[in-house]
């Protein structure tokens, strides 16, 4: 698998573009599912062939986001949307939540990425929105990086460039103050075969059409016209929700 290009100058005009939340004819409602044994279903999550997915597994609301860590419009509706998301539509039982790593900027995508799926299924969506809190800081510390640190990254090998890119970030001590050993986040930042999976994935999506920026959210299959929580939950109200 070819490596994605590195550069430290985020193409942040491929977060977002448009969406305006059109609501399409309403669904019936759906009823709610209670989870298991006491459990809430946000505490169900496991690993599918392309991401993480969070919720009743028979939920038939489908939601699912392509999305780059360090993406300012998926900070956006993270921040603002992630908890309502969670609170009234996955603990229903009603929507299934699935995450989807997209490489928009190309490698500066890869630490957040590598390190966020280091995290262990239980733990990888609080990992993904204290990411999402944190996320300036990250960008704030990339693009300040020095011009040795610059220089580093231009000679460096595609491994190494990401373990630069992560210790310029301040990736390294976050995880660590999240439980995941320094030796285990090295580790995963080396971990060759998941670079290959998510630089294949934001090919592929990228050379079929269907995803072109970040976030792109669909619902049961069908691509969304919305970017932001005020326009993604109407949009799952009228799916039923």
């Amino acid at each position: 698998m070819k490596y994605l290009a590195l550069t430290l100058s985020l193409a942040l005009a491929a977060c977002g573009g448009g969406g305006d939340g059109n609501v399409s004819a309403p669904a019936s409602p759906v009823a709610g599912v209670k989870a298991p044994n006491g459990t809430a279903w946000s505490e169900v999550v496991s690993k599918t062939d392309e991401g993480h997915v969070m919720g009743n597994p028979n939920a038939p609301i489908k939601l699912v986001e392509y999305g780059s860590r360090l993406c300012p419009t998926c900070g956006a509706l993270a921040r603002d949307g992630y908890q309502p998301l969670i609170a009234n539509y996955v603990n229903s039982g009603k929507v299934s939540f699935e995450f989807r790593e997209y490489l928009v900027h190309g490698a500066p995508d890869l630490p957040p990425s590598l390190l966020g799926n280091c995290a262990g299924d239980a733990a990888f969506f609080p990992v993904l929105e204290q990411m999402y809190t944190n996320q300036s800081q990250f960008l704030d510390k990339l693009q300040s990086a020095s011009p040795a640190v610059q220089q580093q990254l231009q000679s460096a090998r595609p491994v190494d460039a990401v373990r630069i890119m992560a210790e310029q970030m301040g990736l390294i001590d976050f995880v660590k103050q999240r439980g995941i050993p320094e030796a285990k986040a090295r580790q995963c930042l080396a971990d060759q075969g998941q670079i290959d999976r998510w630089t294949k994935q934001t090919g592929d999506k990228s050379a079929d059409g269907s995803v072109t920026g970040t976030p792109t959210l669909f619902i049961n299959g069908r691509k969304q016209d919305a970017v932001s929580w005020s326009q993604l939950e109407p949009l799952l109200k009228n799916a039923g929700a």
